[in-house]
Formats: C-alpha cells, sequence, structure tokens
C-alpha cells in the first residue's frame, strides 16, 4: 500500500531539464525557488499559442496546471522530495494573452488546482500573482514560477 505522499509523488512528471545556461530551482534558507515553467512533456511544449486567440481558456488552464506541476517537480528535487515541502508560499502564473483578453484569474486557477491537489489544501494553497504578458519561451501560452518553504532533513 502506497502512502498519501507516494501517490502525489507519482503525479508529478520527472523534473524539467533547463533549456539554458540556468537552474531548475534553487534552495537556500529554507526557501526553494523555481524557474520558470512552461508547458513541457519530456523537454517538448505540450501547447503553444496565445490564449484569447488561438487557444481558449479551458487549455490554457490544462497548460497552467502542467506548467505547475514541472515547477512542483524542480523544487522537489531540489530539496529531496514532496515530502519536504511545507508550504506553497507564491505562485506567479504569466499568460500570453490576446490585448483584450480578460480571464487571466482563470487561466492561473489551473495552476492553483494542480498545487492543492498534489499538496492538499494546506500546505498546496499560497498566495498567487497572475499577469498577462505579450510573448513567452517557445510561444508557450503560460510560464509558472513557484516559491515554497522547505524542511531540513531529519539526520540518520
Amino acid at each position: 500500500m502506497r502512502s498519501e505522499s507516494e501517490e502525489a509523488a507519482s503525479s508529478l512528471p520527472t523534473p524539467p531539464q533547463p533549456a539554458g545556461n540556468y537552474r531548475a530551482a534553487v534552495a537556500a534558507h529554507r526557501v526553494v525557488r523555481s524557474a520558470g515553467m512552461i508547458p513541457r512533456v519530456d523537454g517538448v511544449l505540450s501547447i503553444s499559442g496565445r490564449v484569447g486567440d488561438d487557444v481558449d481558456v479551458p487549455a490554457a488552464r490544462d497548460a497552467a496546471a502542467l506548467s505547475a506541476r514541472n515547477a512542483l517537480a524542480a523544487v522537489a528535487a531540489a530539496v529531496g522530495g514532496l515530502a519536504q515541502l511545507e508550504a506553497v508560499l507564491q505562485l506567479r502564473v504569466f499568460v500570453r494573452c490576446a490585448a483584450d483578453f480578460t480571464e487571466i484569474s482563470a487561466v492561473a486557477e489551473g495552476a492553483s488546482q494542480a498545487l492543492v491537489e498534489v499538496l492538499g489544501e494546506v500546505r498546496g494553497r499560497g498566495v498567487r500573482t497572475a499577469v498577462g504578458v505579450v510573448s513567452l519561451p517557445g510561444g508557450a501560452p503560460v510560464e509558472v514560477e513557484l516559491v515554497a518553504s522547505y524542511s531540513q532533513p531529519s539526520p540518520p
């Protein structure tokens, strides 16, 4: 029988590899930060386009959820696993959208929901910023950054 944390860990993708000269996540002083994560699966962008033009809100929400799971996988790997994560502190969601698109928070909700699904209400819900932008790497419709607190592993 698998524990709840093992079940949650199995729902995460493999931590994404950086697409440039940076780290996927950095941990220091009990705070871990992810790089910006886009909706990649095995290093390949799963969706591209501008939300409100050629990407609809449900597809963008799914892309935000995937990006959040990628960010969570990166921060978990940086601190030794999901069990070490104490709480999501901040979630930043950038949405590449049409100039008149106003449902940015609806798209960002996909990322928030993914974190709560994996970590639960107490650990998974932090503060959130959602911003509409003109362009994102590779033409991605969303990019997510995650900041979380973590506990030090217990000595053996």
